[in-house]
């Protein structure tokens, strides 16, 4: 697993770490370089609420993909306090894992999530969901330093469709449904669904879902800008691990920059995210990769990345 400090310090001299922040000239960037450093995480033998299986692969080391199921049929994935623990537990195993080069997440073809568990939170007062901060640990997959792909086939309906959109890309089935439900039980989303939805495909469009409750197919959400490709619901995993895999067979340290700069651009001013890109661009010459992919480029052959 990469750190902040081995991706970057080596050739980044005007940027400086301050807590969990990153200089850039005079601007001050939070969180940007919080990839997980806790070596400690291993995935678990098994778990109650999801499936991990690791494939690997033969042809480039480190270009596996760590595919992880949401594992609650009989609630539709309703995603429980006990399931999100299991899902960021494995999420951060894999993010450290250097066989693994790129995580999707998956649920049934009935539902990817169908909300969160909406039993577990009824009778839930103000005091305690302010106090325990409610919601906030699921950000966690959104500081994870490799790429991660939403597969969703079926529901993927408040908390759902927030989960899916902290993830970096979302491939749909033909047969899934978006929407933030929320308002038809007295709440609002509360876990990015206002934000997140807003920016993926502009406000006129999140206020109708948000505010009627309604759901958009599979179509409507790549037309929107929410999904980026639709698959046939039969082939949606094969394909997101099929991209996850091409994903993983670049250079680690690039792609973790790639998806570093992109996430930056909902923050930054563009004259702020054009320095930053910059900056990232010039640190990446003190790669090796940097001199393979070159190399390969100008000989007429395939890189071999090592990752370094």
């Amino acid at each position: 697993m990469f750190s902040c400090s081995k991706v970057t310090a080596a050739s980044l001299t005007r940027l400086a770490r301050s807590q969990h922040q990153i200089k850039i000239g005079h601007y001050f960037l939070p969180g940007y370089c919080s990839f997980s450093t806790d070596n400690s995480s291993s995935l678990k033998e098994a778990y109650e609420y999801v499936l991990v299986e690791k494939k690997l692969s033969s042809k480039s080391a480190g270009g596996g993909v760590g595919l992880i199921t949401l594992n609650r049929p009989k609630a539709l994935n309703a995603l429980c306090d006990a399931l999100f623990e299991d899902l960021i537990h494995a999420c951060k195993a894999l993010d450290q894992d250097d066989s693994i080069g790129c995580l999707v997440i998956t649920g049934s073809k009935k539902a990817f999530a169908a909300g969160a568990d909406i039993s577990e939170m009824s009778n839930k007062h103000f005091s305690e969901c302010y106090k325990t901060n409610m919601f906030s640990q699921w950000a966690d997959i959104t500081k994870l330093g490799k790429p991660v792909i939403a597969a969703v086939n079926g529901f993927a309906l408040g908390g759902g469709c927030e989960l899916a959109m902290m993830c970096d890309i979302i491939v749909a089935g033909d047969t899934a449904k978006f929407g933030q439900p929320e308002i038809n039980l007295g709440v609002i989303p509360g876990a990015g669904g206002t934000q997140r939805l807003v920016r993926a495909i502009g406000k006129s469009k999140a206020m109708e879902l948000v505010l009627t409750g309604g759901h958009i197919d599979a179509q409507r959400a790549e037309r929107d800008g929410l999904v980026s490709k639709v698959f046939p619901a039969d082939a949606l995993v094969d394909e997101a691990v099929q991209m996850a895999h091409v994903i993983a067979s670049k250079g680690r340290v690039s792609v973790m920059m790639a998806k570093e700069a992109v996430n930056a651009a909902d923050e930054l001013t563009l004259a702020e995210g054009l320095r930053f890109e910059r900056r990232l661009f010039h640190s990446l010459f003190a790669t090796k990769d940097q001199k393979e992919g070159m190399s390969a480029f100008l000989e007429k052959r395939k890189p071999d990345f090592t990752h370094s």
